[in-house]
């Protein structure tokens, strides 16, 4: 029921940004706009729809350790903000360029102080595969990474029965560096992952705009 479109974690090997790029970022993340998606920052109003789609069944928890409640969601869009503040890590809501809908949420999270290691979660929701809307949203949040944050490269952890992800993660030229056994618990169960990578320089014809967009 819940065929959650995600890949679960993504570590990002990144080279020194640009101070004007930090800056820019922590102050306010930039909007990201595709043909198909648009990705901006988590905001309050989004409570409802981000409630609905952290409660799927096998969606990732973005660090959300309690039961998915508007509090506890409520929570995670005010850290959401620090973070992003403090250059820890950056988060984007996807959402429809048309409706704005919510459909999926990915976020980048560093894992040294100076954001040479980071991990990235990435959620859809069911509605959207199928649909391109994943590879469109994953080339915005990875031209972003490459070329604002300066990123080198970019891992990527999905489960092994986590066809369609795994499949749009070849798509994007993504290669295949193992399996991770029994390396992520699911409901008091463990599963095995595949470990893909992508380099910048292999990045090729998935670069997209990510400058502000002048109407």
């Amino acid at each position: 029921m819940a065929d959650v479109y995600s890949s679960a974690f993504i570590q990002v090997m990144a080279g020194e940004p640009s101070v004007i790029g930090v800056s820019s970022w922590r102050n306010e993340l930039p909007t990201l706009t595709g043909r198909v998606v648009t990705l901006r920052e988590p905001v309050s109003q989004d409570l409802g729809p981000l409630v609905d789609l952290l409660s799927l069944g096998d969606a990732t928890r973005f660090g959300l350790d309690e039961p998915v409640s508007e509090v506890g969601v409520q929570e995670l869009i005010d850290r959401f903000a620090r973070d992003r503040a403090s250059g820890i890590a950056f988060t984007y809501v996807i959402t429809l360029a048309t409706a704005r809908t919510i459909v999926g949420l990915a976020q980048v999270r560093q894992l040294d102080p100076s954001f040479e290691a980071a991990e990235w979660e990435g959620l859809m929701a069911p509605s959207t595969r199928g649909s391109g809307m994943f590879l469109e949203a994953a080339r915005l949040v990875g031209s972003f990474a490459f070329g604002t944050i300066g990123a080198h490269r970019i891992e990527a952890r999905v489960l092994l029965q986590n066809g369609r992800a795994n499949g749009a993660l070849r798509k994007m030229g993504a290669v295949q560096e193992g399996i991770l056994r029994r390396s992520v618990r699911r409901g008091g169960e463990y599963f095995d992952q595949v470990l893909w990578s992508l380099l910048k320089e292999d990045w090729g014809d998935h670069w997209v705009s990510t400058a502000p967009r002048v109407h």
